[in-house]
């Protein structure tokens, strides 16, 4: 006697494998520091998945040592910093040099946060590609990360 839900099963899809023509733009968000206010993170990375995007989230107080090494270790295409703590003058630059020392020189970064408009200049000659202030909407971010990140097949939908 055969078991009727055995036979009303569906079989699940192959896993797929992300292709160069299908991968979604992998983004990683982090803490940098100790700024321990992580909801305006956690509302940008919310944003940039239902845009269809992957993001990982590192999480609070991390180093540009492992903020660099999460972004190696996950592939990303973006690294989104947000930062409160005054120390973006230290941090950042950092994050870059050590994106760049890891052979990630395509990997776009953005930073978002409270940056007086006279740091700006200094933080993109480090590598910074742009610097959402408050007040920058979730649609503009998604929208910068999308028309910037270096093109490889990439999709921003699921």
């Amino acid at each position: 006697m055969s078991n009727p839900v055995e036979e009303s099963r569906i079989p699940s899809p192959e896993p797929r494998v992300p292709s160069a023509t299908n991968r979604r733009i992998r983004v990683l968000v982090a803490k940098p520091g100790l700024d321990g206010h992580d909801r305006g993170a956690k509302i940008v990375a919310r944003a940039l998945r239902d845009a269809g995007m992957e993001v990982i989230y590192t999480g609070l107080r991390q180093t540009p040592e492992q903020i660099a090494a999460a972004a190696v270790q996950e592939d990303v295409d973006v690294v989104g910093i947000s930062i409160l703590s005054g120390a973006h003058n230290t941090i950042l630059p950092r994050i870059c040099q050590l994106l760049r020392q890891q052979g990630m020189e395509d990997t776009l970064v953005v930073v978002g946060g409270i940056i007086p408009d006279e740091d700006i200049p200094g933080l993109k000659q480090a590598g910074v590609a742009e610097v959402f202030q408050p007040g920058a909407s979730t649609q503009e971010i998604v929208e910068f990360i999308r028309q910037h990140v270096k093109r490889k097949g990439y999709s921003a939908s699921p």
